[in-house]
């Protein structure tokens, strides 16, 4: 997955009644000018006082001076610019202009951002012995104006970034807890933008540093983190050509920077037990009827733990104040900012946490330190905690809709709700793909299912099954997996959560085929529910039903009970006709399940001596369908004729293998040169001689220099298929031979004239 990141929203940190400020645009250096001469020019330039008082500030920040003076003309600065802040964060966010913001415009003009960074890295620049201590308000006040400089001001935050020096520092101010936020902040916008991705191994003591974080530090410092160790986007993953996803690789050093990232995070003692510790933790729920408004009132805007934490800062701070100044607590409770902070914040201040661990968790996942990773998460009992916080947090049970929708998208992720779901369900998928510990998704009682559905059929028990270390699975009445199966089936029909909902079940029936696993799914009605999905919810999201497409070849893969319970739901040709109509709408997005109907079919027609199976064969109206040669050789015309190599993604590559195994399965059967034949015989009668073949015979090539790449994992292929990776190989040699007399090469079946083989691959 790119894998899924939400923009992150503007923040504008306040301080008791009077907001901090905003500025700026790309630094020049202060002009040393006299203070008459800028008060005459201010007056026509209308700078309304702002280089006189960067002058003065400059003037008061030498070192050895009283910072206390500086801080002052900085607060009031930080007055002056207050307003443009707001107007950005309130007007949409538009794009900063010089004559939006006038005010910090010119506070960058004069050097504004330059002289702020200067007194905050002065301590570690004089050689004095005694140096000034900076004082946490004006370090606080200095980090605030330069986040606001960066999102008001075009080209502050990337010279910002460009000075590594500068963004180092800025890790070494996340040790005091009183400028943590500011610090994080605005470290998250600079990393954001920056050419090159930190190396975390650069930080100083990073290891002491995150291990001196509270749990709250911690759950915010991931989001600094999430953009460390995530690949740097190259457009979105599926849609990216692999041409130009396999050219880059060859550029890019290995590991890249992320990937060392993430083994510097994963040396760091205790850093996966305290984020599956933030994961899982439990949060007191809220109470009263109004709850679900004021979380959908709060919904509205905040979309950031550091918002949140920055709020719950100022209401302690206020706490703090009105007990000194006075002991009447009335008048704390009715003041507006408590009157604006419901009960159920503490609820949603968790849930952004969450996201952002999981979030971390999932990268983790992926990587090449997967198998690690792995064995962490069982060992601090990740999957039982999450279990536990089902029900009670992550898919609670409203009275009014199921989740927050907001603005014209559905799939708006601005909501910590959604943005907690979808990560939930993405960690899901990333933990049961094509990995043995996916077992520990369910309890006991239904690890015992699992392996009485094995001993009915006669056949032997998964070995990962088997190896389960049952001590770390799911506790409680249902597992994880049953859980999700539940939720999923109650989901509305236009829920934006259908397509991670079903992802995440099909990752648990992913890589070697288990008939056990199957079972234990179609015993739940998941089979009956995808079909009601497809043919009869009026479901018209490609996305939604590519996914339960794929769902459903994992679930029928070569399970003979699968079909009949297909054949008892399609029970009337107009069922039937809609269902293929679905699936031939668009390839792309069911040429998986047309992979597992033809490989089942091929399967069954070898296992005539069972009675069941010939039943199921002469009855199924979709293995009958599949059967006739002219259904297959149609789906092989389209599969090889909606792609090309320049057009090959990793969302399309599928088509490319599925015409593959329709191929071998044919040359199993010695029937390979009609099928080619049969290609060549569609051209002609398209009067489009060679344009098929020729197309194919390029893929194939890609294929090979795609697949045999000695990074490449070739067992998806074979796990999915059941067919010898070796097999795959040969075949795709064979079709590619350049000897013209053999019946199964490509080329016997090209004229000269229409002969296009050799071309470069990269050539539009």
């Amino acid at each position: 997955c790119t894998f899924f990141r939400r923009s992150r929203p503007l923040l504008v940190f306040f301080r008791r009644s009077r907001p901090l400020l905003v500025f700026f645009r790309r630094s020049r250096p202060l002009l040393v000018l006299q203070i008459s001469l800028l008060q005459e020019r201010d007056k026509r330039a209308k700078w309304h006082g702002i280089p006189t008082l960067l002058q003065r500030l400059y003037e008061s920040s030498h070192p050895n001076s009283d910072l206390s003076n500086a801080y002052s003309f900085l607060k009031v600065l930080s007055s002056q610019l207050s307003m443009e802040a707001m107007s950005f964060v309130t007007e949409d966010r538009k794009t900063a202009q010089e004559s939006t913001f006038p005010n910090t415009y010119t506070f960058d003009l004069f050097g504004g951002v330059d002289l702020l960074v200067e007194i905050l890295m002065r301590p570690t620049l004089t050689m004095q012995k005694n140096k000034n201590n900076m004082n946490d308000d004006l370090v606080k006040e200095c980090l605030s104006v330069l986040y606001n400089c960066c999102i008001c001001t075009e080209g502050v935050t990337k010279s910002l970034a460009a000075r590594d020096d500068f963004v180092l520092f800025l890790f070494t101010l996340m040790t005091n807890k009183k400028t943590f936020l500011q610090t994080a902040t605005l470290i998250e916008d600079i990393l954001g933008v920056k050419k090159e991705m930190i190396q975390l191994e650069g930080i100083p003591n990073l290891s002491g540093l995150v291990q001196s974080f509270d749990q709250q530090q911690l759950a915010n410092f991931c989001r600094i983190l999430s953009v460390t160790i995530s690949e740097p986007d190259v457009g979105n993953d599926d849609k990216h050509t692999l041409l130009a996803k396999n050219a880059q690789q060859k550029r890019i050093a290995s590991p890249s920077r992320a990937e060392v990232n993430q083994v510097t995070l994963l040396n760091i003692p205790g850093f996966i037990e305290r984020l599956c510790k933030l994961a899982t933790r439990k949060v007191s729920e809220a109470t009263g009827a109004n709850f679900l408004q004021e979380l959908e009132d709060w919904y509205t805007w905040l979309d950031n733990a550091l918002v949140l934490d920055a709020l719950m800062q100022m209401a302690t701070e206020e706490a703090e104040q009105s007990s000194t100044e006075s002991s009447d607590e009335s008048s704390l409770a009715t003041s507006p900012l408590r009157h604006r902070l419901p009960q159920s914040m503490k609820i949603v201040h968790e849930i952004m946490y969450k996201v952002e661990v999981l979030y971390v968790l999932c990268v983790l996942l992926m990587g090449r330190q997967r198998n690690q990773v792995h064995k962490m998460l069982a060992e601090f009992r990740l999957i039982p905690g999450l279990n536990n916080l089902f029900d009670k947090l992550i898919w609670r049970k409203y009275t009014a809709t199921n989740h927050v929708v907001h603005g014209q998208n559905e799939n708006c992720d601005c909501s910590p709700e959604i943005s907690f779901k979808i990560q939930f369900l993405r960690l899901l998928q990333s933990f049961s793909d094509h990995h043995e510990n996916k077992y520990l998704l369910l309890n006991s009682q239904e690890l015992n299912e699992l392996s009485a559905i094995s001993m009915k059929a006669n056949i032997p028990e998964v070995e990962a099954l088997v190896n389960t270390d049952r001590s770390l699975v799911c506790d409680g009445k249902k597992g994880l997996l049953t859980r999700l199966l539940t939720v999923m089936k109650r989901e509305p029909p236009d829920s934006s959560f259908r397509f991670w909902q079903a992802r995440a079940v099909e990752s648990f029936l992913r890589g070697a085929t288990s008939y056990a696993d199957q079972m234990f799914l179609l015993k739940r009605g998941l089979l009956e529910h995808i079909l009601f999905c497809i043919i009869d919810s009026g479901c018209t999201s490609r996305d939604v039903l590519q996914s339960y497409f794929d769902l459903l070849g994992e679930l029928m893969k070569f399970n003979i009970d699968a079909f009949k319970r297909f054949n008892k739901y399609v029970n009337t040709p107009e069922k039937f006709q809609t269902f293929m109509t679905q699936i031939n709408s668009s390839l792309v997005d069911s040429n998986m399940l047309v992979r597992c109907i033809v490989l089942s079919l091929d399967r069954f027609e070898s296992q005539t001596e069972d009675v069941k199976v010939v039943e199921v064969l002469s009855e199924c109206c979709l293995l009958s369908y599949m059967a006739k040669v002219e259904n297959r050789l149609s789906f092989l015309f389209r599969l090889i004729n909606i792609i090309n190599v320049q057009t090959l993604t990793q969302e399309n590559v599928s088509c490319l293998n599925t015409s593959l195994v329709i191929l071998m399965l044919a040359r199993r059967k010695a029937k390979l040169p009609f099928y080619l034949n049969a290609l060549r015989e569609k051209e002609y009668a398209e009067k489009y001689p060679g344009f098929l073949l020729n197309n194919f015979h390029n893929l194939l090539r890609f294929w090979q220099r795609h697949y045999l790449n000695k990074d490449k994992d070739s067992t998806c292929l074979e796990n999915s298929s059941c067919i010898p990776f070796s097999y795959w190989k040969e075949t795709v040699s064979v079709l590619l031979c350049s000897d013209r007399t053999s019946l199964c090469a490509i080329a016997s079946y090209i004229d000269e004239p229409f002969m296009d083989l050799y071309r470069d691959l990269l050539e539009d």
